[in-house]
This record gives C-alpha cells, sequence and structure tokens, in this order.
C-alpha cells in the first residue's frame, strides 16, 4: 500500500469554469481539492483546512490574489505553503508583482491538466530548507 499522502489543494478563482476545470483535473488525479471564489473564503479555508497547496487568481473583486497571497506569507503558521499564482496575465510586471507578495510560481491561464499537475509536482512533496549550489560549485 503508498502511504504517501497527495497534497491537499485550495483553488482560488472567481470564475465558477476555472474553479470546476481545476477540481475535475485535480480530483481525477486523486488529490483532496477545496475551492473559494475569492480571497476572503480563500483566507478562511487556510486556516480551516491547511491546505498543502494553493492555487490563485490574480484578479478577484474584494480581495485579489496579489493581496491574499501576502497575507498568506506574512503569517508564520502559513508562509510555508506554496502558492501558484493563476492568470491570463503574463507580463514582466504581473510576474515582478506575483514575486514580490511571496507566490511560488506563476501558471498561465488557460491551463491543461498536465501544467496543473507539473506545477503540483514541482512543489510536493515540500523541498528542504537546503539551498541549491551556487553557480560554478
Amino acid at each position: 500500500m503508498n502511504t504517501e499522502r497527495k497534497p491537499r489543494i485550495l483553488v482560488v478563482d472567481d470564475s465558477n469554469t476555472i474553479r470546476r476545470s481545476a477540481e475535475i483535473f485535480l480530483g481525477q488525479a486523486g488529490y483532496e481539492v477545496m475551492l473559494a471564489e475569492d480571497g476572503f473564503s480563500a483566507l478562511a479555508k487556510v486556516v480551516e483546512f491547511a491546505p498543502d497547496l494553493i492555487f490563485i487568481d490574480v484578479m478577484m473583486p474584494r480581495l485579489d490574489g496579489y493581496q491574499t497571497c501576502a497575507l498568506i506569507k506574512q503569517n508564520p503558521k502559513f508562509r510555508h505553503i506554496p502558492v501558484i499564482m493563476l492568470t491570463s496575465k503574463d507580463g514582466v510586471f504581473d510576474r515582478a508583482r506575483g514575486q514580490l507578495v511571496g507566490s511560488d510560481e506563476y501558471l498561465t491561464k488557460p491551463f491543461t491538466k498536465n501544467e496543473l499537475l507539473e506545477a503540483i509536482a514541482r512543489h510536493w512533496p515540500p523541498k528542504t530548507e537546503a539551498r541549491p549550489p551556487a553557480k560554478g560549485d
């Protein structure tokens, strides 16, 4: 029996279509998926369900993805959770802003099932705190 646990994934997007697509893709792969429709709902679910990884849309009403990511990353209890920004905006400025608020990766919409699964694989299981060697080492 495989004892390796699949991560709990929180998908935050104001688009029902995006939430449902991600839920179907990730559910088919055996992940436990939680959905939130905005940043406020996401923050409550982070506390309640303690996800292992979060996919979050950048453009949402009330509390956008950047603000939500920043709040998650500022909390010592949750800052270890990888946050992957989902967006249709793929500019250098957008990526830089995502890095400034602590996002771990940037995935452009529309995404495929494979892109979601590959992003999870890059962040799960959690990496140790060891830093990669510098170039030339």
